[in-house]
């Protein structure tokens, strides 16, 4: 997606209540291609929502959702995606933005089913008001809400096999990348980055989550005990360099180009450990900040950069 300002991210994510390389196997580089619809019978319920038919005119308005409608082979059912949403390339980018929707211009394009993350301004009552579908996926806080949405979104599209094919391999995936961790006798730590203004996010979050799956300690969490800034707390200078991390995963070099270098050139930080030890790791910004089938390449990424460090 889009970089807005670290603080304006902070907040949505936390409001939506999230801020998530390649790999070497096409299941996760890819959109799943897809082997046609599966033999789903209509009328299909999902939560509140039931669709007499198989939808032909989908509008995806959350990056997320546009990934995992490709994975499962519902792409060529998709009309337009919101402006943040570039990947895969071939998804048809529009004008409609997912943080802003705005009724009129979706309804003007008569889908048969929308898709969004957001319902700022209401715009699902607007909507359910024009006799438009629509099936509201908040940001995933966990694991299993990403693997539910892929499922909920197979059910509707007509690809439930497809889905379960998806989500089965992530979690196969997921289960390999960190059965052989090593055991250390004290964690790792690790400071994640969302953007030069030194917003971070806690473990609370869902990206929070996978540093755990990877066995990392996060600084971040002491800045949010209460969960007042909703997992997503700005740090200082000060708590950063006393924190002195093992790691330091930078989601800000699209959006900032911050990288290693820029790192090592901020006052104080050079005799960081992460520093010093090369490993402050580059995340694509894009894919540290969803939470649909690539969050596969996302684990790999931590865990690749924690097995390098014996244990």
């Amino acid at each position: 997606m889009s970089r807005r300002t670290p603080r304006l991210l902070a907040a949505t994510l936390a409001v939506a209540a999230l801020a998530l390389g390649a790999c070497a196997q096409k299941t996760d580089d890819q959109p799943a291609a897809g082997t046609g619809p599966s033999s789903v019978a209509y009328p299909v319920t999902v939560g509140k929502l039931t669709l007499d038919k198989r939808p032909e005119k989908i509008i995806s308005l959350s990056p997320s959702v546009t990934e995992m409608l490709f994975a499962i082979g519902a792409g060529p059912q998709v009309v337009a995606v919101d402006d943040n949403s570039n990947y895969p390339p071939e998804a048809p980018k529009s004008d409609l933005s997912g943080f802003q929707p705005n009724a009129e211009a979706i309804a003007a394009k008569n889908p048969d089913l929308v898709v969004l993350s957001n319902d700022t301004n209401k715009v699902v009552d607007q909507l359910t008001a024009l006799k438009i579908p629509v099936l509201l996926t908040p940001a995933a806080t966990t694991l299993d809400d990403s693997y539910r949405q892929i499922t909920d979104l197979g059910t509707l599209t007509g690809h439930a096999d497809a889905a379960a094919d998806v989500t089965g391999r992530m979690k196969d995936d997921i289960g390999k990348l960190v059965k052989d961790l090593p055991q250390r006798p004290e964690k790792l730590t690790y400071y994640h980055e969302l953007g030069t203004e030194l917003y971070s996010a806690t473990s609370k979050t869902f990206i929070g989550s996978l540093y755990a799956m990877a066995g990392l300690e996060n600084i971040a969490d002491p800045a949010d005990a209460d969960g007042k800034n909703g997992g997503y707390p700005q740090l200082s200078q000060e708590v950063i360099v006393k924190a002195d991390p093992d790691f330091i995963f930078l989601a800000d070099t699209k959006c900032c180009q911050q990288s290693a270098e820029t790192v090592k050139a901020r006052s104080g930080w050079s005799g960081l450990t992460a520093v010093k030890n090369n490993q402050v790791i580059a995340l694509d910004d894009d894919v540290a900040s969803r939470w649909g089938p690539r969050v596969v390449d996302l684990l790999r990424s931590i865990v690749d950069a924690v097995a390098k460090v014996p244990a």
